[in-house]
């Protein structure tokens, strides 16, 4: 497909980056020469230098034979009027990101109005994901499927845990659990498991589950399962704005600690029911007056990747708190993950996916459609949720009897709005929904995944 990216910022780059590895033809405008050149050097990508707002500019990228433009610029206004412009001359789909809070109840209304295909919001798909996290406070990702009935929780075990040197073929009778560890990360390996498979401290599972069986699950490894109480917020950014609407809702008490006065004054306008701040928090004398000790979660949440991580190492050496640190910037991912700083946001990648998403269901075949799709293990794993059509191949046939791939297997299967752990006798009936773990990359189709 041929794709323009208009923005080489921290999305853009992440986006372009990510399609052109699964074989797209891209192009990407800024009006910021070197991010142009950075990009399209990096991503094998078309580059153009200029407003991508411009019809002049979007011609000489060749919109008129594009199928999508993507305007992931820092402007929303910017955004929706690349897209417009794109709709009106070249007649392809459209996404736009906008995350101002001022429109977050008018989404429906731009997205119908304006013909858009789609619109990304990176920091409230950021904010929700954190409010995942806080639900499960031990987890270091949670990601759900099957309009939230199935759970997908990465967990790191622990010194003395009851998984540790226990073969896969044995955990149902001796925990008597009915969830489903597709992937094991350790150290750098990444491994879809086998029942004899044998785990091992440090280990990194990922569990698949419905909701129910994944909190009796833990129950028995002796977690606790109930969601954080309160929450220390750092940073009063859009972000947190939409992070604390929906920890509200869901009964925590949240503070939050903003240094600006003006922007202390915002946050208290748009959260009434939120405990504002307005102090220094890189001063340790203030986190500690305000409960860091005590506070049962932590999130650092600035616009510096190098305050975030500061700030949820300091956490870490006096609070037990849950730990939720964001990253912007993933040039040292790597250096990051080994810092062990709780659950890493990365916002980028969080919007790059859901778009992914999109483009891999615009060439799906008939056969089924792809519903959700998450990446994990630092994205050399993908989870999809898939919808199966009467016609599809896998249809009515057991699932020992489907010739897979290699590294894929199928965790769960939703039919009729129940969820069970996939066995080998079970079959895929037309209408279900699939969740498929793998490491190999871009399926568009279940059939992908046939020998």
């Amino acid at each position: 497909m041929k794709i323009i990216i208009v923005g080489c910022g921290n999305v853009g780059a992440a986006l372009a980056e990510q399609l052109s590895s699964e074989g797209h033809d891209i192009t990407v405008i800024d009006t910021r020469e070197q991010l142009v050149e950075s990009v399209s050097v990096s991503c094998d990508a078309l580059g153009i230098v200029g407003n991508g707002a411009s019809f002049n500019v979007q011609s000489e990228a060749g919109v008129e034979e594009a199928d999508l433009i993507v305007a992931v610029t820092g402007s929303d206004e910017l955004n929706l009027l690349c897209c417009l412009i794109a709709r009106k001359s070249g007649g392809c789909h459209t996404i736009a990101r906008v995350s101002n809070p001022v429109y977050s109840q008018e989404i429906a209304f731009i997205k119908e109005e304006l013909g858009l295909s789609m619109i990304i919001n990176p920091q409230l798909a950021a904010a929700r994901e954190m409010a995942r996290m806080l639900k499960f406070p031990f987890a270091t990702k949670v990601d759900t499927f099957a309009k939230s009935r199935v759970e997908l929780v990465v967990y790191r075990i622990e010194e003395g845990s009851p998984l540790n040197n226990m073969k896969l073929r044995d955990m149902p009778g001796k925990l008597r659990s009915d969830v489903l560890i597709p992937v094991v990360e350790r150290g750098e390996q990444v491994i879809i498991p086998d029942g004899n498979f044998e785990l091992k401290e440090k280990d990194d599972i990922t569990i698949v589950g419905s909701q129910l069986k994944t909190i009796e699950f833990f129950k028995r490894l002796g977690k606790p399962t109930a969601a954080a109480r309160d929450v220390i917020i750092i940073g009063g950014g859009r972000t947190t704005i939409y992070l604390a609407k929906q920890l509200i809702q869901m009964g925590l008490k949240v503070k939050i600690i903003e240094h600006d006065s003006k922007r202390c004054e915002v946050l208290s306008d748009m959260l009434p029911k939120a405990m504002i701040i307005c102090a220094d928090a890189t001063d340790k004398d203030v986190l500690l007056e305000e409960g860091l000790v005590e506070t049962e979660a932590f999130v650092a949440n600035t616009n510096f990747d190098e305050e975030n991580i500061m700030l949820a190492l300091f956490a870490k050496s006096l609070s037990k708190a849950k730990l939720i640190t964001r990253v912007h910037r993933i040039a040292y991912d790597n250096i990051i993950e080994k810092l062990d700083l709780g659950s890493i946001i990365y916002p980028k990648y969080i919007t790059a996916v859901n778009i992914i998403k999109y483009v891999r269901a615009m060439k799906n075949s008939e056969g089924s459609n792809i519903e959700t799709l998450y990446r994990l293990n630092d994205n050399r794993v993908e989870a999809l949720e898939f919808q199966i059509r009467k016609n599809s191949p896998v249809v009515g046939i057991p699932l020992a009897d489907l010739q897979l791939k290699k590294n894929m297997i199928i965790g769960c299967i939703t039919h009729k709005g129940q969820t069970a752990i996939a066995k080998g006798q079970s079959v895929i009936k037309a209408g279900d929904t699939v969740i498929l773990i793998t490491t190999q990359k871009g399926l568009h189709d279940l059939r992908d995944a046939l020998e």
